[in-house]
């Protein structure tokens, strides 16, 4: 197991969730969309994930588990696979980061980073 840089390439986009939410209860909910693409050589299958949640009052959420929405999928060069899925936070902004963890037809396997992205509800940035 390493954490060498492969050919996995995540990108992130996020949606405030007005209808699952409870502003006066701490409850803000999120979608992320998630796509992920081989960009190798060579195919690799999705066997775990791990997400760090933080709120930004300094609450943490650890998420791990197989795959992702029940699936492990296996990704040919060049293909891309998409998921939704969504999360809670107990302040308005936030932030998530992670992990995958995948292997080759050789059992090689390796963790690819998941870059930050951010959660926000439309009009609380606050500009200095």
């Amino acid at each position: 197991m390493s954490d060498a840089p492969e050919p996995i390439h995540v990108h992130v986009t996020t949606r405030y969730l007005a209808e699952r939410s409870d502003p006066d209860h701490g409850r803000y909910a999120f979608s992320y969309t998630v796509e992920i693409r081989n960009d190798g050589k060579r195919p690799f299958q999705l066997l775990r994930r791990h997400w760090l949640v933080e709120s930004d009052n300094g609450h943490k959420q650890e998420v791990s588990g197989e795959g992702v929405i029940g699936q492990q999928p296996r990704l040919e060069p060049g293909h891309s696979f998409r998921y939704s899925s969504w999360t809670l936070l107990q302040t308005p902004t936030g932030h998530m980061r992670g992990r995958y963890y995948w292997v080759d037809d050789q059992g090689n396997g390796f963790w690819a980073p998941v870059p930050p992205f951010f959660f926000e509800v439309p009009g609380t940035r606050v500009l200095n």
